[in-house]
């Protein structure tokens, strides 16, 4: 797919991964609408890049629709969807306290993490279904957010880790389905990543995560998240494929 003049859809855009690649949409000449819960910081990267900002809660089919609704309105029907919301949680089976974790913090990662990203993918293939098609019968393209946790999760990341790994999991399964509507599906699954997160930990412990990645010997940039997304959407061989993006990060137990 020709990303110049699309209109596509960036849940989780207004930072991080999400921030990166709604400007390297912008930049290849898309029509860029972010969906954020976080409106403010949406409407900052909107404003940079000349697209519409949308409040959105991916885990809500109201809130859902309505975004894709609202974009709709302002830049045509979304051909591509970037799939970026996510939040993280770490907490251990059994506490130091001896209790089991509370089964409301894994249900919320889970909402968010996958429900959210089945919930947003769905309303978008249905929207996306009625259009005409491109070239090779085409007619759009979502690209999920996995994470390396999916494959080696570390200790106390089981709500995180079941979470992508469901990403991961439906990604084929989805491509195959949406196969009769010319609708592509694939999924990155980042290492350890600069971002806006990871700068609030020491720098120490970010020069020893970086330490761990055997080459390049460095956290990834955004902004490589965002070529590889981007260029998903213009390879139109790419179907139903997990890509990991991690330097041959293999994770540690802890």
């Amino acid at each position: 797919m020709n990303i110049q003049g699309q209109a596509a859809l960036v849940t989780g855009g207004g930072s991080g991964l999400g921030e990166a690649t709604a400007r390297e949409l912008a930049r290849l000449g898309a029509k860029v609408a972010i969906l954020d819960v976080n409106l403010a910081g949406a409407q900052a990267v909107a404003t940079d890049i000349g697209g519409v900002a949308l409040q959105c809660d991916v885990t809500s089919p109201e809130s859902v629709q309505a975004a894709i609704t609202a974009a709709a309105a302002a830049h045509g029907p979304a051909r591509i969807l970037m799939q970026i919301a996510g939040i993280g949680s770490a907490k251990r089976v059994v506490g130091k306290d001896g209790n089991a974790a509370p089964l409301e913090d894994f249900v919320r990662v889970i909402n968010v993490n996958l429900i959210g990203t089945y919930n947003a993918a769905r309303l978008f293939a249905a929207a996306c279904a009625k259009l005409d098609p491109m070239e090779d019968g085409e007619r759009g393209a979502m690209v999920f957010t996995a994470s390396v946790a999916a494959f080696d999760g570390q200790v106390g990341q089981q709500a995180y880790s079941a979470s992508k790994a469901g990403v991961a999991g439906m990604t084929l399964p989805m491509a195959r389905d949406l196969a009769q509507h010319g609708i592509r599906v694939c999924t990155i699954a980042p290492g350890l990543f600069a971002t806006p997160l990871m700068k609030t930990l020491p720098e120490a412990v970010q020069l020893s995560l970086a330490a761990s990645i055997p080459f390049p010997q460095r956290l990834g940039k955004p902004e490589e998240f965002a070529q590889l997304a981007t260029h998903i959407v213009s390879n139109g061989h790419l179907n139903g494929e997990v890509i990991r993006l991690d330097g041959a990060l293999r994770m540690a137990p802890r």
